[in-house]
């Protein structure tokens, strides 16, 4: 007889080839389950996951860490975000794991947590992450009356840049890339620079998001539903582009990008270009600038990059229009009288 198991969330994933995967979770603590469904190894890797839940310290930190990790506030994010997480929650397990719960509301405990971000303080972006993941978790803890008090609120930060909201990519810039880049490189490029989207959300762009006249689709990492209309020098690149699957964007191998892959690659050319401080992730800035220049205003940006206005403000406050997108009345060409045949060329190049 067939013993039915409780507590079991079942996941399909579609991949860009068509194919799905189904994958088991057990609900509590998210532990995944090996195995195919009523297989004496799912039942083994169904009870290792229940004992190891079961053996979890109540009364210490690990068991707050654990049901976070199970709460929607963290399945809930993008696989990319979880990852990062569970970068600084095995960190913060590693450090307070067995910390008891009742010493949060010592006075006290405050000043450890801030040494051991201290104790970063060489790597002063990797510390505030660290801090922030930290006190995200006492801050859900907190709502749900697990804690009386979150002992890391309004820690500050220890890293002081202006962030990359200043970074931009320029016009020798995106030459030089594309000396040494290939075209299949550049065409991710092309595509980012036009609709201000992150890296994940380009690479994974299908063919059905575009109809001809318009690019439609939902940002994985906010939900958020944007619609980028498609100018003369883009709708050229994107009917020339041969379909060879599902994603508009493909690798030299005529399969889709991976994001490993895409991103040695992108890299690699643009360390052979000589270019210095410039992400993949400038493009987004590169594109409200772009945007900003060509006389939009703060709402049409946010309307086709996705940005909060707030963020928007920011970039170009970073930059050099001061806050005021008004300031930008000197940029007499619209974009794709200011960047259309430069942009065509050198991505052709």
């Amino acid at each position: 007889m067939r013993v039915r198991l409780k507590g079991i969330k079942t996941v399909k994933r579609r991949h860009v080839d068509g194919s799905v995967t189904i994958h088991h979770y057990l609900r509590e603590g998210g532990a995944k389950l090996v195995g195919n469904p009523g297989s004496h190894e799912f039942a083994a890797s169904y009870d290792a996951a229940v004992s190891k839940l079961k053996t979890a310290p109540e009364g210490q930190l690990v068991s707050i860490l654990e049901r976070y990790k199970a709460s929607s506030d963290f399945t809930g994010l993008s696989a990319a975000s979880r990852a990062n997480y569970e970068i600084y929650l095995k960190r913060i397990k590693s450090e307070f794991g067995t910390l008891p719960i009742a010493a949060l509301a010592d006075p006290a405990i405050r000043g450890d947590f801030l040494e051991w971000r201290d104790d970063m303080s060489a790597h002063p972006r990797a510390a505030d992450y660290a801090w922030t993941t930290l006190a995200r978790v006492l801050s859900w803890a907190k709502n749900r009356s697990i804690i009386a008090l979150n002992p890391c609120e309004r820690g500050g930060r220890l890293y002081k840049g202006g962030g990359r909201a200043a970074i931009i990519w320029t016009e020798p810039d995106l030459r030089s890339l594309a000396s040494t880049a290939s075209l299949e490189v550049m065409a991710v490029v092309l595509l980012a620079l036009w609709t201000g989207q992150r890296q994940g959300d380009v690479l994974a762009m299908p063919w059905s998001a575009y109809d001809g006249k318009t690019i439609r689709l939902v940002q994985s990492k906010t939900g958020k539903a944007v619609s980028i209309p498609v100018g003369a020098t883009l709708k050229r690149f994107l009917d020339g582009v041969e379909r060879v699957g599902d994603t508009i964007l493909v690798s030299s191998t005529g399969n889709p990008w991976t994001r490993d892959g895409f991103k040695s690659s992108f890299y690699r050319a643009v360390e052979r270009a000589g270019i210095d401080d410039r992400h993949f992730h400038d493009l987004r800035g590169t594109a409200v600038t772009r945007l900003a220049l060509s006389e939009c205003s703060v709402p049409q940006i946010a309307s086709i990059t996705g940005h909060s206005l707030r963020d928007v403000e920011a970039i170009l406050d970073a930059h050099y229009l001061g806050g005021r997108v008004e300031l930008a009345e000197q940029a007499a060409l619209k974009l794709e009288s200011r960047y259309g045949e430069t942009n065509g060329d050198t991505i052709r190049a």
